[in-house]
């Protein structure tokens, strides 16, 4: 990805581990028939330093699944470290934050061992802890993964 503040690029990937787990929200960005949709989400992932994938879960109906459905390209966003840095005039203000931005591609997960271990990424990065989830459980909520294709970090700290 293109950045033209090459001074705030996050590349290491221990800092950008540690963005993931600061954050909670992730903005996912898509198009649909109606145009364009950004919903927010709580989310799951696995990183291992070269490949992300992030893992969230909806309802079985509505626009966002619909969506998703109809066309895998997504967009998101996700940030955190929120911080007003206080100037004497307005140009010195400004505010510190941690982000992470990119592009994938969104896939419905239909297997239920598959969505409760998507299930369990989201609980252990929201709650620190596992679940049990039956498949009664995994059944009445639609799991998606995102294949991440390119992401990038960025800080002003």
């Amino acid at each position: 990805m293109d950045m033209r503040r090459k001074d705030r690029l996050v590349d290491d990937p221990g800092e950008l581990r540690l963005i993931l787990e600061e954050c909670k929200v992730c903005r996912i960005a898509m198009m649909d028939g109606e145009g364009l949709y950004i919903v927010p989400l709580n989310f799951g992932y696995e990183y291992d330093g070269d490949k992300l994938t992030l893992y969230v879960h909806s309802a079985r109906e509505g626009r966002k699944v619909r969506a998703f459905r109809h066309n895998a390209a997504i967009a998101f966003e996700m940030d955190t470290g929120h911080e007003l840095v206080e100037g004497n005039m307005a140009c010195q203000t400004s505010y510190r934050y941690k982000s992470i931005i990119g592009n994938g591609s969104i896939h419905e997960l239909d297997d239920n061992t598959e969505k409760a271990s998507a299930l369990n990424a989201m609980m252990e990065h929201l709650t620190g802890q596992t679940f049990e989830f039956n498949d009664k459980m995994v059944s009445a909520v639609a799991v998606f993964r995102i294949d991440v294709s390119q992401f990038s970090g960025k800080r002003r700290i």
